[in-house]
């Protein structure tokens, strides 16, 4: 390390940081190149820059832009793997639960309980409960406590007294288990931060165009910045693809036929109100396929997943009226009074990384991840789920490695939290005289800390110097005025779909799905990023197209049909 080079440096992704991390890109070799700003990209980052290697991270698109920001919010273990007998990616999924509820970030991934309705006596009851016991077992191997309770038994009266809105024959008693939940988007913009606060050149918004070979090995790639539409080059030692379910179409661009394929997964989830029944705990129900999550958020029920191949649009997955009707039919079988269309707040639709060959049935591909030297100087990592995120990142970069001169030092990111992690138990503990001191109500600053750890002092100093920004957003009462411009400023959002999608859920939480909040978002993101009204206007408009675009998708009996649909809103320019 040179005398000028600091330890750490600033995590704050604004536009002067962006600028700044593209002029880096282009003026050095760097020891490892990531494509791919979702949760394994920006996991890989992290993991090679605290290795201490001279680290570069682009994303085509925003942060956690595709299948990273449309999951099922889970951090879990995968309680239906067991049955497929697939106990050590249930294991160690189970012990990278543990160490993000407990070290790496307890202010973003949080415990949530689960309600197994059982509708057979003895036998399902020792089937299933044995699922339990062993899933507990598991989540002790790490060398840590699980940060979790275990599994119970429920008699039927526990159980309506629990979910009194269960319907009285779905159920003649039941078992609760724990898991944990996460931002998913919020989570990935933070990692990249956390990336970047270690001496990565992070930088969105940058689509790698073709690569660089000197003979067959890869030394770097042709990247153009979509904000300027500037053409540059990345030259790097080594090229991680980290871009899920376009990883087949990053590896044509080398000219090589890839090693092995990735199916494209879609998952749908709808959001409604949480009182649209009652309930203790989230859902965890048996499909035909799979199994089906009603999964407890904030102010409103997640429910889903659907699992479809998918062969259409990458960037914008649609959910179809088919796909909305199976998750309420079979929600509805378990209810006393069944949801309908009307109560249905909010869909998204994403795609799931899937390794083919296994099965023709995508509930059945392999959730495994693989790695592979694709050609020289190139890394491929494919598969895999988001919790074991860390540990895909740490097999990616110790690929890389072995292939750079010298020895490089093993991942160290088991022991490193992300930024606002630290403090964050202290911080919560004194959040009534936080909110005291900043004059308001105590459930803001719960609302932050649970959002930004302790970087939540950040968006409080924005409110002192501009009390107006602690106003909530129109139709989104949760978000203050302040958190948009926060993204703008510190968090590298560079449209108001960033901020309403992903550094936000407003897209999906609110009852317009962010209709109303838009035009105020624009105004206080350009304030920040310099834009005139008619940039202003460009993207309120352009946002207004997304959501009657997906309203109208949502629609449509067939996938073709809502694929059509959903793209007529085009890409941001």
């Amino acid at each position: 390390m040179s005398a000028k080079e600091p330890i750490s440096q600033s995590s704050t992704l604004g536009p002067a940081a962006r600028a700044d991390a593209i002029a880096a890109l282009q003026a050095e070799e760097l020891d490892i190149l990531v494509i791919g700003g979702g949760i394994v990209g920006t996991g890989s980052a992290l993991d090679a820059v605290t290795r201490g290697l001279s680290v570069g991270l682009v994303e085509q698109r925003d942060w956690a832009s595709g299948t990273s920001s449309r999951s099922s919010k889970l951090v879990h273990g995968g309680i239906r793997y067991l049955e497929q007998l697939d106990f050590r990616l249930v294991r160690e999924a189970l012990i990278e639960r543990g160490l993000l509820l407990q070290l790496l970030a307890p202010h973003l991934v949080k415990p949530v309980r689960f309600l197994y309705p059982l509708k057979r006596r003895i036998i399902e009851r020792f089937y299933i409960g044995s699922g339990m016991l062993l899933y507990d077992l598991f989540s002790y191997t790490g060398g840590r406590p699980p940060g979790v309770p275990h599994h119970r038994h429920l008699s039927r009266a526990q159980v309506r007294k629990l979910a009194p809105s269960l319907a009285g024959d779905s159920y003649i008693g039941g078992i609760t288990y724990y898991d944990a939940q996460v931002d998913d988007a919020r989570y990935v913009a933070s990692l990249a931060r956390t990336a970047a606060h270690y001496g990565a050149h992070v930088a969105n918004r940058v689509r790698v165009e073709g690569f660089l070979k000197v003979g067959e090995r890869v030394v770097g790639v042709q990247a153009r910045d979509k904000e300027t539409d500037e053409l540059f080059e990345i030259r790097a030692k080594q090229v991680v693809n980290a871009t899920g379910v376009w990883t087949d179409d990053t590896q044509s661009l080398v000219g090589e036929r890839g090693k092995f394929k990735v199916r494209a997964s879609k998952g749908i989830h709808l959001v409604v109100p949480r009182d649209r029944f009652q309930s203790g705990a989230g859902l965890l129900l048996r499909t035909e396929k799979s199994v089906l999550f009603i999964i407890p958020w904030g102010r409103h029920w997640l429910i889903g997943t659907t699992d479809t191949d998918w062969h259409l649009s990458k960037s914008h997955p649609a959910a179809t009226a088919a796909d909305i009707d199976y998750l309420l039919a079979h929600v509805n079988a378990v209810l006393g009074i069944p949801l309908t269309r009307e109560d249905v707040e909010g869909v998204y639709a994403g795609l799931r990384p899937l390794l083919a060959g296994e099965s023709d049935e995508t509930s059945k591909l392999s959730r495994e991840h693989i790695v592979a030297h694709a050609v020289p100087g190139l890394v491929v990592i494919a598969g895999g789920k988001w919790t074991t995120y860390r540990v895909m990142a740490k097999d990616a970069i110790d690929a890389a490695a072995s292939a750079l001169d010298g020895k490089v030092p093993a991942s160290a990111t088991a022991e490193i939290p992300l930024v606002g992690a630290e403090g964050y138990r202290a911080a919560w503990n004194k959040r009534a005289r936080i909110a005291r001191r900043a004059g308001i109500h105590v459930t803001r600053v719960e609302h932050l800390l649970n959002r930004y750890g302790t970087l939540a002092q950040e968006v409080l100093d924005l409110i002192a110097q501009r009390p107006e920004l602690a106003d909530p957003l129109p139709g989104a009462d949760d978000y203050l005025a302040a958190e948009v411009v926060y993204a703008a400023s510190h968090e590298g959002a560079l449209h108001v779909d960033d901020v309403l999608a992903r550094r936000t859920r407003i897209s999906i939480e609110a009852w317009d799905r962010g209709v109303s909040a838009a035009p105020v978002a624009a105004r206080l993101m350009g304030g920040e990023l310099g834009w005139d009204e008619e940039r202003i206007e460009r993207e309120i408009a352009y946002y207004l197209r997304r959501v009657i675009a997906e309203r109208e998708s949502q629609e449509q009996p067939d996938d073709a049909s809502a694929d059509r649909v959903r793209l007529e809103a085009p890409d941001i320019p």
